[in-house]
C-alpha cells in the first residue's frame, strides 16, 4: 500500500520560512519523480517543484529563488524548503510521486502566510 504523508505546514508571517516533508512508503522511492503541488481556494492545483530520480529539479516561476526541493532516498523523504514566503503562497500543499504515468498523492498540508 502506497502512502505519502506530508508534515511541516502551518501559519507563518510574510517573509518567513517553512520546511515541508513528505515521507513515502510502499514504493521504490529512489526511482520515482517526486513533486510538490499546491491548491489555493478557488484555484486549480499547480506544480510547485519536482525532483527526478537523478535529482534534476524543476520549479514554478513563482517560487524560483525562494523554494528548494530535495530528497533523501535513504529516509524515503522529499522536502520543500520555503523561504521569503508571501501571502500568495497560501494553499494546501500536496506531495506527489510519479513513475511511468502512475501517480500517487498525499493528503495535503495547509500553509498559511499571513500577518
Amino acid at each position: 500500500q502506497v502512502q505519502l504523508v506530508e508534515s511541516g505546514g502551518g501559519l507563518v508571517q510574510p517573509g518567513g520560512s517553512l520546511r515541508l516533508s513528505c515521507a513515502a512508503s510502499g514504493i521504490i522511492f529512489s526511482i520515482y519523480t517526486m513533486g510538490w503541488y499546491r491548491q489555493a481556494p478557488g484555484k486549480q492545483r499547480e506544480l510547485v517543484a519536482s525532483i527526478t530520480s537523478s535529482s534534476r529539479q524543476n520549479y514554478a516561476d513563482s517560487v524560483k529563488g525562494r523554494f528548494t526541493i530535495s530528497r533523501d532516498n535513504v529516509k524515503k523523504t522529499v522536502y520543500l524548503q520555503m523561504n521569503s514566503l508571501e501571502p500568495e503562497d497560501t494553499a494546501v500543499y500536496y506531495c506527489n510521486s510519479v513513475l511511468g504515468g502512475v501517480a500517487f498523492w498525499g493528503q495535503g498540508t495547509q500553509v498559511t502566510v499571513s500577518a
